[in-house]
């Protein structure tokens, strides 16, 4: 674990992944100075909250894919939402906001190569879609994730994440704000850095499990 913690530059965001994570290992992760807890199900999350009330300064990043029907719960229990992925979710986080009394800062999930395996806009899709995210007043729009197609490593991972750049700022030619760039998981976080990621999500080189 210190060794992923002395990796991390000062400006990025490490969330440690807690999917696989025990408790005991979620404690001693906050021991030694971790401050953002990802969670890929909202059930684990739910599970596991209630064991960390006693850490006012913890920060609930869901990192996984979001159905509609469990929005309001997420909405009362994570600080950030990764996986704004499709605008039926964006019009319904938008609906509920006002319902919980909570904004999550929101990151739009894109795949920067194609992955049928993996969920997220096109970036084309994304661009076409911009118009009618603006008009959803509560929405949080602060940055953009991505998760790379399975066994894309190395060089090959760098030059692929160099590719949220240009989209960044044609989305922000749009009209959206998108400080944060949450990229770079155990396998490739290193490259994501490099290529100016701000957020890094990281398990099992924290945990020593598969995530």
């Amino acid at each position: 674990m210190r060794e992923v913690l002395e990796s991390i530059p000062p400006h990025v965001t490490l969330v440690a992944v807690t999917k696989f994570a025990s408790l005991t290992a979620m404690h001693q992760a906050y021991a030694a100075g971790i401050r953002h807890f990802g969670e890929n199900r909202l059930q684990s999350a739910q599970e596991k909250y209630p064991h960390f009330q006693a850490y006012p300064d913890l920060t609930w990043h869901l990192i996984g894919h979001l159905q509609r029907n469990k929005v309001k719960k997420a909405l009362q229990l994570f600080d950030w939402i990764h996986s704004l992925d499709r605008l039926e979710l964006a019009v319904e986080i938008d609906r509920l906001i006002p319902v919980v009394g909570k904004s999550p800062q929101l990151l739009l999930q894109v795949k920067l190569a194609p992955d049928p395996a993996k969920f997220g806009w096109e970036p084309d899709q994304l661009l076409a879609t911009v118009p009618q995210l603006l008009q959803l007043p509560h929405l949080q729009i602060v940055g953009l994730m991505t998760i790379l197609p399975q066994g894309v490593v190395g060089e090959a991972a760098y030059e692929i994440f160099q590719r949220i750049h240009p989209l960044k700022a044609q989305l922000e030619a749009q009209g959206l704000h998108l400080p944060h760039l949450s990229m770079g998981m155990s396998a490739d976080y290193q490259e994501a850095i490099r290529a100016g990621a701000t957020i890094v999500r990281i398990g099992s080189k924290l945990f020593n499990a598969k995530t």
